[in-house]
């Protein structure tokens, strides 16, 4: 008789080496096979798991009553088998079925997050172009239609990796090559994972065209824009107002996609099909907007730069245009469009000049708007807003800040270079993307309102700081990773780097090096056809930074981007004579110089071995007296500098 053991044994086999395809709970699941185009969406008719089916396979080789073990042993083992392994709901043992990936692991990622460590199956190829037929219906909260996605294989593979939100129902899914027309291939969409496996072998230089039929409810963002998804709200008339955010977990909540930052397609066409009068505003270019008799239209957009998933955007609504131009630093004409509900037309029409002022002065600091062949768009969104590329999502409602401009919009149009020209290739490195449009906005309180309005906005973004993680990761991470680790550090913290940078290099060469990175070569900043646009990271940025400024800088990035401590300035007085040092977590080297102010006047000291020694016969004297150093708030006194007496 088979012992339990021997039984566990043979069913844990079973599932590592059957043929099945991975298997969910989820109702939207879809199964494909090659023979009869088989299809399962309904969870009672989904197909047994295969720990079951190979529950049947050891009965029927059992030919003798002697052999034989009660059905309800099996199945009772079965189930104990099935529910450690997990593989009944979910693949999460990091080994894909053999049958369907030879050799290949993978560690399936949760669909509201995005980044990490690359899959493997998805390093095998770059998105080239996304086409996407949508139809949009705000009755039921739905999205359907057809996505067109281009491959070009980097590698040698016979099965590809897609992500796609498991709410959605496939309907239909094809394969194709321009060597053949059609590719019979499997598939199965599981927990946010679409698994394809074609009938034959992917070679390098290839191009493939995988085209998904889908249909669905997405994830509706209970906060946009910091919750992703679709957000299905009305206008004050009750008209439908529909806008999608999805930067924290990108593009699969709506369309299936390489859900990985270090990847872009090239270009998108976008058909949005939506009832009238409903209008719809999205990246690029509109191309058309076709008129249908059942009162409904199909607007096409089309984007010809390369572009993040997240970015890709939809904002939907009763529209009107505010239709302008905005003329360029090298002189071209940019078509300036902000798309507003008509009760906010007037404020809109008020708010142009000022969002090209805005505009004006990320050109002369950073270089030409990168995407000037197809326009700087804006749109009134039900939420505050996001950096989509070519069309800025505003819902700030016309609100200055406390120096007078707005912040939102000047905030998200910064991200059209930091973002959406010059890329983090990892999120790791989001801190370049944040930080330095935090920074923008101080740069610009300056421009405007001198250097009180710059130091005072320095300072009250200072009391937001709370350094408890390292700025920048060493390994690959997640969105949700770095948002949870960082939170709001991402844009103070990385703001202060940039404002101590700037003491330390100066504001000459701290402007250098904004531009650079992002225009590598000045010739660049001539072509609008996207070829400027780039991947980059942390690396790259201290390698700029030294390059411009001429010194050795690894000890002020390693200080501030890879520890999460800041320094701290240690004080002591013995007679007139005053020695100061800096404490740095983990003995890092820290020769960063320091500004003391004695009888009004100030002078910058150098302390090349973090320490200085000074005579001082006043009383009145400061340290870093325009607060220009990220550091403890307070230095640690020892003794007692000061002379003070206490009752």
């Amino acid at each position: 008789m088979v012992s339990v053991k021997q039984l566990a044994t043979q069913l844990t086999d079973g599932i590592q080496s059957g043929n099945d395809l991975p298997q969910s709970r989820a109702a939207s699941t879809v199964y494909h096979g090659l023979e009869g185009n088989e299809k399962h969406s309904n969870p009672k008719a989904i197909p047994s798991p295969p720990i079951f089916k190979h529950l049947f396979d050891i009965q029927r080789t059992m030919n003798t009553p002697a052999q034989r073990i009660p059905f309800h042993v099996l199945l009772m083992c079965a189930l104990v088998v099935w529910l450690i392994s997990g593989t009944a709901c979910r693949h999460t043992d990091n080994k894909q079925p053999k049958d369907f990936s030879p050799g290949t692991a993978i560690s399936p990622r949760p669909t509201e997050d995005s980044g990490g460590t690359l899959d493997p199956m998805q390093a095998r190829f770059d998105v080239q172009h996304i086409d996407l037929d949508l139809k949009i219906d705000p009755k039921r909260n739905s999205i359907s239609g057809t996505a067109r996605l281009s491959l070009l294989m980097l590698e040698t593979t016979d099965s590809l990796l897609l992500d796609l939100d498991s709410r959605f129902k496939i309907n239909a899914l094809k394969v194709r090559s321009t060597e053949q027309a059609e590719i019979p291939s499997r598939f199965a969409h599981s927990e946010g994972a679409l698994y394809i496996r074609p009938s034959i072998t992917l070679n390098p230089s290839q191009r493939i065209h995988v085209e998904v039929a889908y249909q669905g409810k997405p994830q509706e963002a209970e906060r946009a824009p910091w919750d992703g998804g679709f957000t299905w709200t009305e206008t004050e008339d009750g008209h439908p107002w529909i806008a999608t955010t999805v930067q924290g977990e990108g593009g699969d909540l709506w369309f299936p996609c390489k859900d990985h930052p270090s990847d872009k397609p090239e270009s998108v066409d976008l058909h949005i099909t939506v009832p009238d009068p409903l209008v719809v505003a999205a990246n690029g270019k509109l191309i058309s907007t076709e008129r249908h008799s059942n009162k409904w239209s199909t607007y096409h957009w089309q984007t010809h730069h390369p572009i993040s998933n997240y970015n890709l955007a939809l904002n939907i609504g009763p529209y009107e245009v505010i239709d302008s131009t905005y003329t360029s630093v090298d002189g071209t004409e940019v078509p300036f469009l902000f798309w507003v509900l008509p009760s906010s037309r007037e404020k809109a029409e008020q708010a142009v000049p000022e969002f090209k002022r805005h505009l004006n002065f990320y050109e002369r600091w950073l270089g030409p708007y990168p995407f000037r062949d197809e326009k700087y768009g804006i749109v009134e969104t039900p939420h505050l807003g996001m950096e989509h590329q070519t069309i800025i999502a505003y819902g700030n409602q016309f609100r200055g800040g406390p120096h007078g401009y707005d912040w939102l919009h000047h905030h998200e149009l910064g991200h059209e270079w930091w973002g959406n020209l010059v890329t983090a290739d990892d999120w790791a490195h989001f801190w370049l993307h944040e930080g330095t449009c935090t920074y923008m906005q101080m740069l610009y309180a300056e421009e405007r309102q001198g250097a009180m309005a710059y130091h005072h906005g320095m300072y009250t973004d200072r009391k937001r700081i709370k350094s408890e993680f390292p700025m920048v990761p060493d390994q690959a991470t997640s969105i949700d990773t770095i948002d949870e680790q960082l939170g709001v550090d991402m844009y103070f913290k990385g703001s202060w780097i940039l404002h101590t940078l700037r003491y330390l290099i100066g504001k000459e060469h701290l402007q250098t090096c904004l531009r650079r990175f992002n225009y590598p070569d000045p010739s660049l900043e001539t072509n609008a056809d996207g070829s400027a646009i780039h991947f980059s990271n942390t690396k790259d940025f201290i390698g700029l930074v030294e390059e411009v400024s001429g010194q050795d800088l690894q000890w002020f990035f390693d200080v501030y981007l890879k520890q999460a401590a800041l320094p701290k300035l240690i004080e002591k007085r013995e007679g007139d004579e005053w020695t100061i040092q800096w404490d740095v977590p983990e003995g890092h080297p820290f020769p960063m110089p320091l500004e003391i102010e004695k009888g009004g006047e100030i002078k910058k000291y150098p302390m090349n071995e973090g320490r200085l020694t000074i005579p001082v016969h006043s009383k009145q004297v400061l340290l870093d007296p325009n607060n220009w150093i990220l550091k403890e708030r307070r230095s640690v006194l020892l003794g007692n500098p000061y002379e003070e007496t206490f009752d």
